[in-house]
C-alpha cells in the first residue's frame, strides 16, 4: 500500500508540474522560496511592523529579503547538484558532499533568521561561510584572471553577502552584558562599501550590463529604462558606498541603497523572471539581486 501511495503521490506531482510547465528542479525553487515568504510575512506582519513607524517600515522586510534566497539557493544545491559540485575547489574531496552540506546549510540559515530562533550564530556562521567562498573559491580565480571583471563581481558580491549576515549577527548577538556586537557591525559595513562603490563604477563603465550586481548578463531590450535604471544604480551605489567606508550618514546611506536594489528587483529583473519563469538563469539573477538588497537593509537596521 505504501509503495502504492508513493507512485500515486509522484504522478499526480508530475501531473500537476506539466500543468503548470514547471520542471520539478525549477518547481522546488519557487516551493522553498514561498514557504519563507509567507513564514516571514507572518510574523513581520503581527509582531514587527507594528511597532515601526516611517522609512523604518521597511527594516524587518531586509531580513525577509536575505533569508527567501537562501532557501531558494540552498534547495538549489539539491535540485542542481552536478553543475554547482564543478565549483567546488578540485583539491576538495567528495565534491558532492560539499554541496549538500553547504545546501542544508543555507536552508538552515534561511529559516533560524526568518523566525530568529539562534539567529546571531547562524547569521555568524553564514557570514563565515561566505566569506570562505571568498578565499576558496573567488581569490583563486580572480589570482588566475585579474583582468576579468566578472571574477572581481563574484568575489565582491559574496563579501557583500558576508557582511550583511555579520552586521546582523553583531545586531542581535550579545557581547558579555551588552547587547550587540558592534564589531561585526564594522565589519558588515565595510564588506557592503567596497563591492558598492566598484558596482557603481562598473554601471558607468558598463551601463548595459545587469545593475545592481553588475555580472554577464545583458538586459533585455524590451524592459523599459535601461540606461537610466543603470546610471540610477550606479550613482546611488557609489555614493552609498562613500558614505559607509567614512561612516557618515552610513544608515541612511545604506537604506537607500537597499531601496534601490529593491526597486531594480521589482521593475528589471521580476519582468525578466515573469518573462522566462522556467529559467534558472532568470530565477537566480532575481533572487540574487534580492539578496544583495536584503543583505544592505540587515546592514541599515544594524547600523541604528
Amino acid at each position: 500500500m505504501l509503495f502504492e501511495f508513493v507512485d500515486f503521490a509522484n504522478a499526480r506531482l508530475a501531473a500537476a508540474l506539466a500543468g503548470f510547465r514547471l520542471p520539478s528542479g525549477i518547481f522546488w525553487l519557487y516551493f522553498s522560496g514561498s514557504i519563507l515568504l509567507v513564514v516571514g510575512l507572518v510574523k513581520i506582519l503581527k509582531d514587527e511592523l507594528p511597532q515601526t513607524h516611517g522609512l523604518d517600515k521597511i527594516m524587518p522586510f531586509g531580513r525577509m529579503f536575505l533569508a527567501i534566497p537562501l532557501a531558494v539557493f540552498g534547495t538549489e544545491h539539491f535540485t542542481n547538484t552536478a553543475d554547482i559540485a564543478n565549483i567546488v575547489p578540485r583539491w576538495l574531496p567528495a565534491h558532492v558532499f560539499w554541496v549538500y552540506l553547504v545546501g542544508i546549510a543555507l536552508i538552515a540559515a534561511a529559516l533560524s533568521i526568518t523566525v530568529q530562533i539562534q539567529s546571531p550564530l547562524a547569521a555568524t556562521l553564514l557570514g563565515a561561510m561566505f566569506f570562505l567562498f571568498v578565499l576558496l573559491i573567488h581569490t583563486p580565480n580572480i589570482m588566475a584572471h585579474p583582468s576579468n571583471r566578472f571574477f572581481w563581481t563574484l568575489g565582491l558580491r559574496e563579501i557583500a553577502f558576508s557582511g550583511g549576515a555579520l552586521a546582523y549577527a553583531g545586531a542581535h548577538g550579545k557581547s558579555g552584558r551588552a547587547r550587540g556586537v558592534p564589531g561585526l557591525v564594522t565589519v558588515g559595513r565595510f564588506f557592503v562599501a567596497i563591492p558598492a562603490m566598484f558596482y557603481g563604477v562598473e554601471h558607468f563603465l558598463h551601463p548595459l550590463f545587469a545593475p545592481g550586481v553588475p555580472l554577464e548578463k545583458i538586459i533585455p531590450v524590451w524592459v523599459p529604462g535601461r540606461l537610466p535604471w543603470a546610471y540610477l544604480a550606479g550613482t546611488v551605489l557609489v555614493a552609498a558606498g562613500v558614505a559607509l567606508l567614512v561612516n557618515q550618514k552610513a544608515r541612511m546611506a545604506a537604506t537607500c541603497l537597499g531601496v534601490v536594489i529593491l526597486l531594480l528587483v521589482l521593475f528589471v529583473y521580476l519582468p525578466m523572471l515573469v518573462a522566462s519563469p522556467t529559467n534558472l538563469e532568470s530565477l537566480n539573477y532575481f533572487f540574487d539581486t534580492l539578496l544583495f538588497s536584503g543583505a544592505v537593509l540587515v546592514l541599515a537596521d544594524a547600523l541604528a
